[in-house]
């Protein structure tokens, strides 16, 4: 990356036709934009994909960008989620090598992670870990002493926070406290039958 350069998050909602991904990717090779990352899936909408895209460059640059792809005739709409405050994860398999004397320390770490082994063999393990991008690189990072042999992740997905304060009172909360919520409402007395 260049000086100035940073990583912005794009995502684009499309038609789900045949030659759609093509299309939008031959458009930003061809201006010369680097794509670090590329997820595609369903969107909630049947007949609709949603694309989502990390950038490299500068606010010029990723201007560009979105008003090149909401050029395309497949492309329902664009958002730039630079600046925004978002969620984002990535999915990583890891293929460790693992032997009878590293089992254990490898699984410490894969539950420090709160990652998962997926598969155990005889000389290695599979990790499946979920998370952001520097958790990934972390847990990779200290996978490799013990032999990292192969890594698969999926890119990139966000999705923008939602409101915090909006017009209806309500406030978002994590999963976490809703959990905590529910423990702590007082229960209802039981009612009894009038005598």
């Amino acid at each position: 990356m260049k000086a100035g350069e940073e990583q912005q998050t794009i995502v684009a909602l499309v038609l789900d036709r045949p030659g759609v991904l093509n299309r939008v990717v031959s458009m930003v090779r061809r201006r010369g934009f680097n794509i670090t990352s590329l997820a595609v899936g369903h969107a909630e909408d049947p007949g609709m994909s949603r694309m989502t895209f990390v950038v490299e460059g500068d606010p010029p640059t990723i201007e560009q960008v979105t008003k090149q792809l909401r050029k395309l005739i497949d492309v329902v709409r664009v958002t730039d989620l630079s600046g925004e405050n978002i969620i984002t994860r990535e999915l990583a398999l890891m293929r460790v090598r693992a032997t009878p004397a590293t089992r254990s320390e490898i699984i410490q770490l894969v539950d420090i992670f709160r990652a998962t082994i997926v598969d155990v063999a005889h000389d290695s393990l599979i990790i499946e870990v979920t998370g952001d991008q520097e958790k990934l690189d972390s847990l990779h990072y200290l996978l490799k002493p013990f032999g990292v042999r192969e890594v698969m992740r999926s890119g990139r997905l966000a999705m923008a926070r939602g409101d915090l304060g909006g017009g209806n009172g309500r406030v978002r909360r994590t999963a976490r406290r809703l959990a905590e919520d529910e423990e702590l409402e007082p229960q209802q007395p039981a009612i009894e039958p009038p005598s």
